[in-house]
């Protein structure tokens, strides 16, 4: 079964735009951390378009969204809407972790430390520049 294509006149970039422009103050404080490798040097991207949907935060080297929910999300619509996001993220190969605004703007340290576990269980740290310390490196480890 192939992927679904979606094409780039559809709307999306202006959409994302848009979603970057009007950012709330808890995705602020968020990317604050994350942009310009702030954590740990993991890359995150800024609302990127994930197939039909957005992704408010992620690192496509860790296949790893992470999504700051307002009120919206915690109605019923908004939760089917999160349930069936989540799915098609999931089968695209993506974790998903969540955290409500009011996390992030009263323990955003929690929020980084929870961001960084995820990370380490899907992806080793990024590569350091500096001399190679593997077994089979410059060395002779």
């Amino acid at each position: 079964m192939g992927r679904t294509r979606f094409s780039s006149d559809d709307g999306s970039v202006a959409r994302a735009r848009t979603l970057r422009r009007e950012r709330t103050p808890a995705e602020a404080a968020l990317w604050a951390v994350l942009r310009n490798r702030g954590l740990d040097g993991y890359k995150f991207r800024f609302q990127q378009r994930l197939g039909p949907y957005f992704g408010d935060f992620v690192c496509q080297g860790a296949r790893l969204v992470v999504e700051v929910d307002g009120d919206t999300h915690y109605s019923q619509a908004g939760s089917a809407g999160d349930t069936r996001r989540d799915a098609y993220l999931a089968q695209e190969g993506y974790q998903v972790v969540r955290f409500t605004n009011h996390e992030v703007m009263t323990n955003l340290d929690g929020v980084a430390h929870a961001i960084r576990s995820a990370l380490t269980l899907t992806l080793p740290p990024p590569a350091a520049a500096g001399p190679s310390l593997s077994p089979n490196g410059a060395r002779g480890l």
